[in-house]
């Protein structure tokens, strides 16, 4: 019975350093400097100072929170039955789907002399930039695996 190439799977999401329980800690912490700190200027005799002390801690529990909403975001790129598809998932869980056929697909990698990087998927004239949220290092890492998965897609069926 001949077999084909087995699927391929690719998931990429973003790299957050803080994690949930962190989180809770460093805002703990900012609200406590933040509260005590503007509770000794209220005592001076400068009491408005500790709205903007809380004004502080509410920018900053919405820039992180902007952030992690950022971090759901997510690629996936699969590749079966002579097919690539290339899943992006917005924050909001919103999908948007490209599929192309593994046999006309180039993998575009290039690098800028400071370093930076950018993947391209490349078919019939369009070229499909994505994994835009992974460090360069990631990328350089991504463009052989994908290469072989491709190669493999492309040899068709083995006995």
């Amino acid at each position: 019975m001949p077999v084909g190439p087995q699927p391929f799977r690719l998931v990429m999401t973003p790299y957050r350093s803080l994690s949930k329980p962190g989180f809770v800690i460093v805002m703990g912490f900012i609200g406590a400097v933040s509260f005590v700190t503007g509770v000794a200027f209220a005592l001076l005799g400068a009491w408005p100072v500790l709205g903007f002390f809380g004004l502080d801690v509410v920018l900053i529990y919405w820039a992180f929170k902007r952030n992690y909403r950022s971090g759901r975001q997510l690629e996936t790129i699969e590749i079966a039955d002579g097919e690539l598809r290339l899943v992006r998932t917005d924050p909001w869980g919103r999908d948007t789907t490209t599929s192309l056929p593994a046999t006309w697909i180039e993998v575009r990698f290039s690098e800028q002399p400071d370093g930076r990087t950018t993947i391209a998927l490349a078919s019939h004239g369009a070229e499909h930039r994505f994994a835009t949220f992974l460090t360069d290092d990631e990328r350089r890492e991504i463009v052989p695996v994908l290469r072989a998965a491709l190669g493999a897609a492309r040899s068709g069926s083995r006995i």
